[in-house]
């Protein structure tokens, strides 16, 4: 089995090729991901069969772990966008913020929703209202999508450090 410099320049030939088989050919991204884990596994001199444990057993965990959650959020996040809410919501925050500072208001949504729901989850659920917001202020896409991952992350990080020092005393 390959191992050190060599297994690493063939992990970074795999995301290259990851990055332009989902981004240039738009392939699907969970066909590119089976099949370059696949590939990455025989070249690094795995047996086929332990390949493919290791992709089943790594894919499984991840979605016993969080997969029905973002599983739920995308459907919560479509629902969203094809009821108007997404719409709505963006319309009643630009009231409150003005459409100057949409990438403020998507960082508070993102801080507040993030609260109760793992900052990932809040990506999914909230990415509808961010295009949407993006779309009606015509701020970037790259824009609002830092402010409201900041927003998560930052409740994410931040919020619970209280709660476990408290545990500790």
């Amino acid at each position: 089995m390959v191992s050190g410099g060599l297994s690493l320049l063939f992990l970074l030939i795999a995301v290259i090729l990851i990055v332009y088989a989902t981004g240039r050919a738009k392939i699907n991204a969970f066909v590119v991901l089976i099949l370059i884990a696949f590939i990455y596994g025989l070249s690094i001199g795995m047996p086929a069969m332990d390949v493919i444990k290791a992709i089943k057993d790594g894919f499984g965990g991840t979605l016993a772990n969080i997969g029905i959650v973002i599983i739920a959020g995308t459907i919560m996040g479509y629902i969203l966008e094809k009821t108007g809410a997404a719409l709505s919501m963006t319309r009643a925050i630009l009231k409150i913020v003005g459409k100057e500072q949409a990438p403020l208001a998507m960082n508070i949504a993102g801080y507040v929703t993030s609260i109760p729901v793992f900052c990932d989850s809040g990506y999914v659920i909230l990415t509808p209202l961010n295009k949407a917001l993006s779309a009606e202020t015509g701020k970037s896409m790259a824009i609002m999508a830092v402010a409201l991952s900041t927003g998560l992350y930052a409740t994410h990080t931040m919020v619970p450090l209280p709660y476990f020092v408290a545990i500790q005393r």
